[in-house]
Protein backbone atom coordinates (compact mmCIF):
# COMPACT_ATOMS: atom_id res chain seq x y z
CA UNK A 1 0.00 0.00 0.00
CA UNK A 2 1.36 3.10 -0.91
CA UNK A 3 0.44 6.53 1.27
CA UNK A 4 -2.55 6.98 -0.38
CA UNK A 5 -3.54 3.69 -0.09
CA UNK A 6 -2.88 3.57 3.86
CA UNK A 7 -4.98 6.92 4.19
CA UNK A 8 -8.05 5.75 2.16
CA UNK A 9 -7.95 2.32 3.89
CA UNK A 10 -7.53 4.12 7.27
CA UNK A 11 -11.20 6.48 5.89
CA UNK A 12 -12.97 3.64 5.34
CA UNK A 13 -12.23 1.12 7.89
CA UNK A 14 -12.17 3.73 11.44
CA UNK A 15 -13.22 1.03 13.63
CA UNK A 16 -9.74 -1.04 12.65
CA UNK A 17 -7.86 2.50 12.39
CA UNK A 18 -8.70 3.36 16.05
CA UNK A 19 -7.90 0.00 17.12
CA UNK A 20 -4.54 -0.21 15.47
CA UNK A 21 -3.76 3.02 17.27
CA UNK A 22 -3.88 1.96 20.56
CA UNK A 23 -1.32 -0.04 19.74
CA UNK A 24 1.33 2.41 19.33
CA UNK A 25 3.97 2.13 22.31
CA UNK A 26 4.55 5.85 23.66
CA UNK A 27 8.45 5.48 22.88
CA UNK A 28 7.50 5.30 18.70
CA UNK A 29 8.46 8.42 16.87
CA UNK A 30 5.98 9.24 14.21
CA UNK A 31 8.05 7.79 11.30
CA UNK A 32 8.76 4.75 13.51
CA UNK A 33 5.15 4.48 14.22
CA UNK A 34 3.85 5.10 10.49
CA UNK A 35 6.05 2.37 9.14
CA UNK A 36 4.74 0.06 11.73
CA UNK A 37 1.32 0.82 11.78
CA UNK A 38 1.15 -0.26 7.89
CA UNK A 39 2.57 -2.98 8.46
CA UNK A 40 -0.57 -4.17 10.44
CA UNK A 41 -2.33 -3.16 8.34
CA UNK A 42 -1.14 -4.71 5.37
CA UNK A 43 -1.31 -8.02 7.57
CA UNK A 44 -4.25 -7.58 10.22
CA UNK A 45 -6.33 -10.00 8.11
CA UNK A 46 -4.05 -12.99 8.28
CA UNK A 47 -3.92 -12.43 12.31
CA UNK A 48 -7.34 -11.33 13.97
CA UNK A 49 -8.69 -12.67 17.06
CA UNK A 50 -6.66 -14.50 18.77
CA UNK A 51 -3.77 -14.33 17.02
CA UNK A 52 -3.17 -10.52 17.18
CA UNK A 53 -0.57 -10.46 19.66
CA UNK A 54 1.50 -12.49 17.14
CA UNK A 55 1.43 -9.80 14.46
CA UNK A 56 2.13 -7.12 16.75
CA UNK A 57 5.50 -8.85 17.77
CA UNK A 58 5.69 -9.58 14.47
CA UNK A 59 5.95 -6.09 13.60
CA UNK A 60 8.08 -5.29 16.84
CA UNK A 61 10.31 -7.70 14.89
CA UNK A 62 10.44 -5.89 11.89
CA UNK A 63 10.36 -2.26 13.02
CA UNK A 64 13.34 -2.86 15.47
CA UNK A 65 15.33 -4.98 12.80
CA UNK A 66 14.72 -2.16 10.08
CA UNK A 67 14.98 1.39 12.89
CA UNK A 68 17.53 0.12 15.37
CA UNK A 69 19.40 -2.73 13.29
CA UNK A 70 18.47 -5.92 15.88
CA UNK A 71 18.88 -9.38 14.86
CA UNK A 72 16.95 -12.24 15.43
CA UNK A 73 16.78 -15.87 13.74
CA UNK A 74 17.23 -15.84 10.05
CA UNK A 75 13.99 -17.62 9.41
CA UNK A 76 11.91 -15.23 11.28
CA UNK A 77 13.79 -12.38 9.42
CA UNK A 78 12.67 -13.85 6.20
CA UNK A 79 9.04 -14.50 7.61
CA UNK A 80 8.71 -10.66 8.38
CA UNK A 81 10.63 -9.13 5.12
CA UNK A 82 8.07 -11.19 3.57
CA UNK A 83 5.40 -9.51 5.19
CA UNK A 84 6.92 -6.07 4.66
CA UNK A 85 7.39 -6.23 1.10
CA UNK A 86 6.40 -3.13 -0.37
CA UNK A 87 6.47 -0.84 2.43
CA UNK A 88 8.88 2.43 2.01
CA UNK A 89 10.43 3.30 4.86
CA UNK A 90 12.35 6.58 4.24
CA UNK A 91 15.97 7.57 5.41
CA UNK A 92 15.97 4.27 7.17
CA UNK A 93 18.75 3.77 9.18
CA UNK A 94 21.77 1.49 8.03
CA UNK A 95 23.86 -0.51 10.41
CA UNK A 96 27.30 -2.81 9.84
CA UNK A 97 27.92 -5.72 11.98
CA UNK A 98 30.34 -6.22 14.11
CA UNK A 99 32.33 -8.21 11.67
CA UNK A 100 32.07 -5.59 8.78
CA UNK A 101 33.17 -2.90 11.28
CA UNK A 102 36.43 -5.11 12.03
CA UNK A 103 37.07 -5.75 8.51
CA UNK A 104 36.94 -2.11 8.12
CA UNK A 105 39.34 -1.23 10.76
CA UNK A 106 41.63 -3.93 9.60
CA UNK A 107 41.72 -2.35 6.12
CA UNK A 108 43.29 0.68 7.59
Amino acid sequence: MADGDIEDFIGQNRHLADLVETFRAISESEKHWKSRREFIFRNINDYEDPHLDHLLALSMVWANHVFLGCRYNPALLEKVKEMAEGIVVEDAPVFKTRDEIIKQQQRR
